[in-house]
C-alpha cells in the first residue's frame, strides 16, 4: 500500500451535530461509529455500548427525533443532524426518569439510557396519534432491548404510567 492511500484511510473530517440542543463539532474518520463519536469526541458517556451489533439497544439515541442504534450508524452520516442522548434536558425524558425511579425499573443502569430514548420516541408517536399504551404494546416496543437485571415488569409499569398520563 502506498503512503497516499494509507493517509486517506485515516483522514478525519469535521462532523457538526446538534447535540441535546447545542451545536457541537468533532472529528471523525469515515469509519467512526456514532457511539464512539458521542462518547470520545463529545463526552456523552450516557450512551452505552453493549453488543456493537444493534441487538441489545443500550446505545440507542434519537437522531432527528427517531430512535436509532449508534453502533450501526457512522458519525459522518449525522453531520448536520440533531442527536438527543439521555443527558438531554427534556420534559418527557424527565417524566420517564422519575417513573423509572418510582417503579424501581433500573438496577445496574447499563441498558437504561437506550431504553429511555426508545421510550421517548415511542411515547411521542403514541401521543401524536392519540393512542394509549397497553402492556402488550409496551413489551413489544421493549423487545428491542436486552435487560438482565429487572425482568422488564417494573420498566413496563413505568412506561405505561408515563404513556397514559
Amino acid at each position: 500500500m502506498n503512503s497516499s492511500s494509507n493517509h486517506h484511510r485515516h483522514a478525519t473530517y469535521p462532523v457538526v451535530v446538534e447535540h441535546n440542543g447545542h451545536s457541537r463539532c468533532g472529528q471523525a474518520s469515515t469509519r467512526t461509529l456514532l457511539s464512539d463519536f458521542l462518547r470520545h469526541e463529545l463526552g456523552a458517556t450516557g450512551t452505552h455500548v453493549g453488543c456493537e451489533h444493534g441487538v441489545c439497544g443500550a446505545c440507542t439515541v434519537l437522531i432527528d427525533g427517531v430512535a436509532q442504534r449508534t453502533c450501526l450508524t457512522l458519525a459522518v452520516q449525522c453531520d448536520g443532524r440533531s442527536i438527543k442522548t439521555v443527558e438531554a434536558q427534556d420534559p418527557l425524558l424527565d417524566e420517564l426518569r422519575a417513573a423509572f425511579s418510582r417503579h424501581h425499573a433500573l438496577q445496574c443502569g447499563f441498558c437504561t439510557s437506550g431504553i429511555l430514548m426508545s421510550c421517548v420516541d415511542w411515547i411521542t408517536r403514541l401521543r401524536a396519534h392519540g393512542h394509549k399504551a397497553d402492556e402488550t404494546a409496551v413489551r413489544e416496543m421493549l423487545s428491542g432491548h436486552l435487560c438482565r437485571c429487572t425482568g422488564y415488569t417494573p420498566i413496563v409499569q413505568a412506561v405505561m404510567e408515563v404513556a397514559n398520563a
